[in-house]
């Protein structure tokens, strides 16, 4: 998996401190979702755009954030997107410092 493309905190839209039953319940309710052929269960959001979501990339991801060890890498990337937000205005205001990534002691997200 992509640790941006295909992060299983995207793939289930939680944030990266959520709990593994967080996780389970987000998946199983994203999974009846797909079901039901629901448009907002369809895609979901990454630094990159959007990408498709499948009940098999819901299941591998949440075994992915089940898994202490295997979460680990994913968590970083997870933190890191959750500084920028995606704005597809193009009328909108220039981003700042403090929305480009860097947090209140100087640092910005690659350094932490």
């Amino acid at each position: 998996m992509h640790p941006l493309l295909d992060n299983p905190f995207f793939v289930l839209e939680l944030p990266a401190s959520s709990t593994s039953i967080e996780a389970e319940r987000q998946a199983r309710k994203l999974l009846s979702m797909l079901e039901l052929s629901l448009p907002r269960a369809q895609t979901y959001a990454t630094p990159r755009g959007p990408r498709a979501r499948t009940p098999e990339g819901v299941r591998a991801a949440l075994q992915i954030l089940l898994d202490p060890v295997k979460r680990l890498p994913f968590e970083p990337w997870a933190e890191a997107a959750s500084l920028f937000v995606v704005v597809d205005d193009p009328a909108a205001p220039a981003c700042s410092a403090k929305d480009a990534g860097v947090d209140p002691r100087g640092m910005t997200w690659w350094q932490r």
